[in-house]
């Protein structure tokens, strides 16, 4: 299996090839500011392999000192982007950095401890195609 994915730009491109052992919502603190959302979508795994086809240089990866922490992103737009962590044993991939449609659905959401306040029952909320006029 090959995964392309990208970041906003377009300047940084990458192929992932192999499969994810796992896909999970994590709703920690560090998910949390580092997306800037209710929590963070990603995929995992220790056999795939990454293969940066455009932008590399632009690349850069922020690593909270103390935590396993770390996110990989676009220097030029932010994109969170994938990155080999644990001393290079695990690829995280940014579930919403693929292109395309990623045909897995996520295994689990893990520390619900942190989860927001504001990020239950969504399913109820009204719906739109696009930016409601």
């Amino acid at each position: 299996m090959t995964y392309r994915g990208s970041c906003l730009c377009g300047q940084v491109i990458y192929e992932v090839e192999g499969t994810f052992e796992s896909f999970f919502l994590c709703h920690c603190k560090h998910c949390q500011k580092d997306t800037g959302s209710a929590h963070g979508a990603n995929l995992f795994s220790t056999k795939a392999k990454l293969h940066w086809r455009s932008g590399e240089d632009k690349v850069k990866t922020f690593v909270l000192s103390g935590t396993r922490h770390a996110k990989s992103f676009c220097q030029d737009c932010g994109s969170a982007l994938p990155g080999l962590q644990m001393d290079g044993q695990l690829l995280v991939v940014p579930a919403g950095s693929v292109d395309g449609d990623v045909d897995l659905r996520p295994d689990a959401h893990l520390f619900c401890s942190s989860r927001a306040a504001w990020d239950q029952n969504l399913e109820a909320l009204k719906k739109f195609e696009t930016f409601p006029s």
